[in-house]
């Protein structure tokens, strides 16, 4: 995909619920149209923040995973 990332959320090492209340803040300050990249070790964001996009309006515009990282990429609407 062709974007350009304006934020960048490096919640590794932190456990449920701290990524997904950490996006929310870093969403609520990011203007419409921003793209936020997410890093994350907890496996739970793999549900939690697509449901997280899901529920507010966001869109997920790709989500990709290494052995022990996961990173999502997040357009605000």
């Amino acid at each position: 995909m062709n974007y350009t990332i304006d934020k960048s959320l490096d919640a590794s090492g932190l456990l449920c619920p701290e990524p997904v209340m950490m996006l929310h803040k870093v969403m609520r300050e990011a203007a419409t149209g921003n793209v936020v990249e997410v890093i994350a070790t907890d496996p739970s964001t793999l549900r939690d923040i697509p449901k997280f996009c899901l529920f507010l309006g966001h869109d997920l515009i790709e989500q990709k995973e290494t052995e022990n990282q996961y990173f999502f990429y997040i357009r605000k609407n």
